[in-house]
């Protein structure tokens, strides 16, 4: 079991939010593959839930099968950031996370995300009357800091901690970074020994189970948190579970399965947005899934046009017979087709590999 404030978790396992991304459809997808029990929305506006804005309230949606979950919130007025907890914690939320750590210019410049972590005193007053507001578990998501000479996330550790924040997460890179150079295990570290009580989450390049272990290993910190990982490796929750418990690896989905999956992920996309749109949403997903079927380029081209799911259909079963040629006489993909291996690579160089391997999705956000 795994605590934060009143929340009782079975994992320390935890999807991280991706704007554009972490949606319904994916959510369910992962939790039906198991080994998640916390997830959390994309980023939400705190003034445009406040308002009912169409598209906040959608980034928000939810169900039953989708429980636990948190919903990130930015902005940096408090009493929007206050009003908001409230109206999700009346909405049957789990738990509010607050962004400190985007690194966008439209976020930051509003004094929301990474610019959180600028002025400590201002955002604990923030912080404070949220946490004091609702009985839901009140966390924040940071990054290291601003840039690399000003690493502020263990002192803003400690000071959200005194104001009540039941736990932290902190992406291991900081703003000026982005998604470049490598995770610095050693700042997270540095976060979970500024605080006392409350648990620290590490964030940053978990792609495979054993990086997942290595964060845990390397940083101390209580529980790990994944977004572009789960995008390329929807098993992974599950299967860095049961390496965390058992030491040994699960053997990798074969192709049907991933066939079966990315059929479910849509299905669902269409069941939450619509054929029409959530099959131009699922342009960009269905790329992800294609990344471990070996040979895919013809896949590639054309499901990026598709616009039914009868498109979505005639695509595959077009590429599963393009794909024949690369499979020997017991239908398995010859060895120099096969996709190149994210665990080989990644025990060679973690940040190579993941680099090479995960790149920063595209979203409707110019930098994650």
């Amino acid at each position: 079991m795994f605590r934060i404030g009143s929340l009782q978790l079975k994992s320390n396992l935890f999807l991280s939010p991706l704007a554009g991304y972490t949606n319904l459809p994916f959510r369910l997808t992962l939790r039906e593959l198991g080994g998640l029990d916390l997830a959390t929305t994309d980023l939400v506006n705190a003034r445009s839930l406040l308002e009912k804005n169409p598209k906040a309230l959608k980034l928000i949606e939810s169900c039953p099968a989708d429980r636990p979950l948190a919903v990130q919130l930015f902005g940096s007025v408090p009493e929007e950031m206050r009003d908001a907890a409230a109206c999700l914690e009346s909405l049957g939320i789990s738990a509010v996370d607050i962004n400190m750590g985007c690194p966008v210019r439209k976020v930051c410049r509003v004094g929301g995300g990474s610019a959180m972590m600028t002025d400590l005193e201002k955002t604990a007053n923030l912080v404070k009357g949220m946490v004091e507001a609702v009985k839901i578990p009140v966390t924040a998501k940071m990054r290291l800091g601003w840039d690399d000479e000003n690493w502020t996330a263990p002192d803003l550790a400690r000071t959200l901690e005194d104001v009540g924040v039941a736990a932290i997460s902190v992406h291991g890179r900081t703003r000026e970074q982005g998604f470049a150079g490598t995770v610095k295990l050693a700042g997270i570290r540095a976060v979970v020994e500024a605080v006392k009580r409350i648990p620290v989450i590490g964030n940053g390049d978990v792609t495979t189970p054993e990086a997942a272990k290595r964060m845990l290993d390397d940083t101390g910190c209580a529980g790990v948190s994944i977004g572009r990982g789960a995008f390329y490796n929807p098993w992974i929750f599950l299967h860095a579970k049961h390496y965390l418990a058992t030491g040994t690896l699960l053997a990798e989905p074969t192709f049907e399965e991933r066939v079966r999956v990315m059929y479910r992920h849509l299905d669902l996309m269409i069941e939450v947005f619509g054929e029409d749109h959530g099959c131009r949403m699922f342009r960009k997903v269905a790329p992800w899934y294609a990344k471990r079927f070996g040979p895919a380029n013809e896949f590639n081209k054309r499901v990026v046009t598709m616009s039914s799911r009868a498109d979505f259909h005639e695509t595959l079963e077009l590429y599963v017979r393009w794909r024949e040629r690369f499979l020997d006489e017991n239908g398995t993909l010859r060895p120099n087709y096969q996709p190149p291996s994210l665990v080989a690579s990644f025990m060679k160089d973690p940040t190579v590999a993941t680099r090479r391997s995960i790149p920063v999705p595209k979203g409707p956000v110019d930098l994650w």
